[in-house]
């Protein structure tokens, strides 16, 4: 209890977060309400891209788990994101991460097990 229930990534283009992220990592998305787009994720979290904050390369950090995160980071760049740290160990027991910025020029993060 207690957990995250719903996320908002700030966006100046809701559609081209809606095909960015749709398209890397599978996430269902209903945009019904204008300029705000909710996505649910995998496992039934989720959250929205919404215009009421702009985007940034400061704050929070969101980590987006993958299986191979060289795979993935190649992924984003072709989709038009841009890699900023390479695939790095967190330590053997944390596994692995790298930061990257979205089309809109929000950083996040990917990380996996290996």
């Amino acid at each position: 209890m207690h957990g995250f229930t719903h996320i908002e990534i700030p966006t100046n283009d809701p559609q081209k977060s809606k095909a960015f992220y749709g398209k890397l990592f599978g996430w269902k998305l209903n945009d019904t309400i204008s300029d705000y787009v909710m996505f649910s994720t995998g496992d039934n979290q989720g959250g929205a891209f919404t215009t009421n904050a702009k985007p940034s390369r400061d704050g929070v950090v969101l980590y987006i788990e993958v299986e191979d995160i060289t795979e993935k980071l190649t992924e984003i760049e072709a989709a038009g994101g841009k890699k900023l740290k390479n695939k790095t160990q967190i330590s053997p027991q944390y596994g692995y991460y790298c930061t990257f910025t979205d089309p809109c020029g929000n950083i996040m993060a990917l990380w996996s097990r290996q």
